[in-house]
């Protein structure tokens, strides 16, 4: 495969403090690849470099002479976006200066935003929401088809339904891309090789073919490696210094070579040593209490609505030791209020919430309200003392901070000024020191790197407890709960066996609604549409007419294809051609018979 873009020797440091060193590696054709790290790692400032937007330290960026990039950053500017700017407006500014005919502008542009779920073009951006930005921002780029795409972090904002789009969206791509994530689960559908970026490697960074499971597989195959090299050293390195200290009479005896070999030896295994050592991640326990009821918590056709909107309800819901319950759904569906009901903090409008008598609750917030951010580390570890007690067991600040990865000259630090995934394993910490039957976490995994969440999983697995988790990561919602509750905001929830069954179920209904298990509906036929189901009716058949204009647009196209006199008496690329256009063809009569009927409902 071609060579696309090569770093050599490629450093970058803030301050005193050295993001990464000597990193060399090449990006190529054909190649999806993820890049991960731990936090601080520089993988943000990396892609920056790659993509001309910030200068390296020093060593070179050589990209293929021509090479169009494309770069989508964490954070997108449409919130300064003027009054009634569109999203058709936007993709349109994207595609300009590609050399496009104006037609061309209107086919990339109609045929993105309805890949992309897009109804109305006309919709003004600086309504979207954060959601529907990041959609647009992801759009802008792809839409120009660059040679290379570089994307930082672009499942931020998407819930689990928008990751899910994403994916599918990714997949068409033509053209290879560098993608930033800790999503592991989307690593695992949409990449092809994964670079970790970790000061652990001899080389700074560690390349695996292939997706996330094989980079796991090849990765502890290389930890093993470098393990069975340190000890088969330190033997070696055992035998020379035994020799060394023989004295003068043998020293003089042997060559200076061997000398210089064993001192060779002795630094080789200190680096070693050292890399192997930065094999270290957070150590995160949550501390069981001894409850064995079979019933922690129990709600008996509970409701809830907010602002006149029924969010949930009747709902019945049992958590018991050992049950892993995964909560799904849009913003706005009502899991955090359930959380709260869970805990204590809120009553049902209806039904009845039994929690069992002294029963430890631990929550998890995931906007840190808990942490006062004017505290130092020190403090918010282990109060004005200088020992926590974990299990029983005094152990010193300082020991306790290491265990979640923190350094010693940080204790003195201001909370504010520690990053969002520090702040995060604070939380956590606070969580190991109090016995809790149940455990309810809003998104713990915010701004937590790969080695944390690993960390975090086991721990989830391994805690005896009743643990609900709200969380965008598919990757851990599916190795951790044994059963899932999606919830829909509009009253209506299903429990699903895991998430594939989740997904199979979205893709036979192709609805993002959860239909109603508690309360029997009246039929379909004595309800009319309300004002929302309405404007989603007109929504999705103004999508379908965007879909129709250019499925209608690459079946002309298709057409003339095939009427091309160069391939007159070229059987095999005829025939090829006469398919293309044939399933064009089924394409727009697919699209015309939905609308159709969509049409006619409408109208019924």
């Amino acid at each position: 495969m071609a060579i696309l873009l090569s770093c050599q020797d490629l450093s970058k440091s803030f301050g005193a403090r050295p993001l990464f060193q000597g990193l060399s590696f090449g990006l190529s054709e054909g190649e999806r690849t993820g890049l991960i790290g731990p936090n601080g790692a520089g993988k943000s400032t990396l892609l920056k470099i790659l993509a001309g937007a910030e200068t390296q330290d020093s060593g070179a960026v050589t990209p293929r002479r021509g090479l169009r990039l494309g770069y989508l950053a964490q954070q997108d500017r449409f919130t300064d976006a003027p009054a009634g700017w569109t999203v058709r407006e936007e993709l349109t500014k994207a595609l300009a200066g590609l050399g496009l005919e104006d037609y061309e502008i209107d086919r990339r542009a109609a045929a993105g935003l309805a890949s992309a779920g897009f109804a109305d073009p006309a919709q003004p951006v600086n309504v979207l929401s954060g959601g529907w930005r990041k959609r647009l921002a992801i759009l802008t780029q792809s839409v120009r088809e660059p040679d290379l795409l570089l994307l930082d972090e672009p499942t931020n904002h998407l819930d689990i339904e928008g990751v899910l789009w994403l994916e599918d969206f990714i997949a068409e791509f033509k053209f290879p891309f560098l993608v930033v994530t800790h999503d592991r689960r989307f690593l695992e559908r949409v990449t092809n090789r994964v670079i970790e970026l970790n000061k652990r490697y001899p080389e700074g960074y560690f390349s695996s073919a292939g997706n996330y499971s094989k980079f796991l597989e090849n990765r502890e195959a290389f930890f093993d490696a470098q393990a069975s090299r340190e000890d088969s050293l330190r033997n070696v390195v055992r035998t020379e210094i035994a020799w060394l200290r023989r004295g003068a009479r043998a020293r003089m005896t042997k060559q200076k070579a061997h000398i210089d070999r064993a001192g060779g030896l002795i630094q080789e295994l200190s680096e070693l040593e050292y890399h192997n050592a930065q094999n270290r991640t957070a150590a995160i326990d949550f501390t069981a209490g001894d409850r064995q009821a079979n019933r922690l918590i129990h709600a008996v056709n509970i409701e809830k609505s907010l602002g006149g909107r029924r969010l949930f309800g009747p709902l019945d819901l049992t958590l018991g030791p050992g049950e892993k319950l995964g909560l799904l759904g849009g913003n706005g569906s009502g899991k955090t209020t359930l959380l709260k009901m869970l805990a204590g903090q809120l009553a049902p409008d209806a039904g009845t919430l039994k929690r069992a008598d002294g029963l430890r609750v631990a929550v998890f917030d995931q906007h840190r309200s808990a942490l006062n951010l004017n505290h130092t580390l020190k403090h918010a570890l282990c109060g004005h003392g200088e020992h926590v007690f974990y299990k029983g067991a005094a152990v010193h600040v300082k020991a306790w901070a290491t265990r979640f990865l923190f350094r010693a000259e940080q204790l003195e630090m201001p909370l504010r000024l520690l990053s969002g995934g520090e702040q995060a394993r604070v939380l956590i910490a606070g969580f190991m020191l109090e016995p809790a039957d149940v455990l309810l976490l809003d998104e713990p995994t915010n701004d937590l790197d790969l080695q944390s969440l690993e960390v975090l999983e086991s721990s989830m697995q391994e805690f005896p407890g009743a643990l609900v988790l709200v969380t965008h990561d598919r990757y851990l919602l599916e190795r951790v709960s044994r059963r899932l509750l999606a919830l829909d905001g509009r009253g209506n929830a299903r429990f699903f066996a895991d998430l594939s069954q989740w997904e199979n179920w979205m893709a036979e209904t192709g609805t993002a609604t959860v239909a109603a298990t508690a309360a029997p509906q009246a039929p379909a036929a004595a309800q009319g549409p309300t004002a929302k189901e309405t404007r989603e009716q007109k929504a999705a058949i103004r999508k379908l007419e965007s879909e129709m204009q250019t499925a209608e647009n690459q079946a002309a196209k298709a057409r003339l294809a095939l009427e091309d006199p160069a391939i007159a008496t070229d059987a095999e690329e005829l025939a090829a051609r006469q398919k293309k256009l044939d399933a064009a063809l089924a394409r727009v009569d697919e699209l015309f018979n939905r609308w159709s009927g969509l049409h006619e409902k409408e109208e019924n």
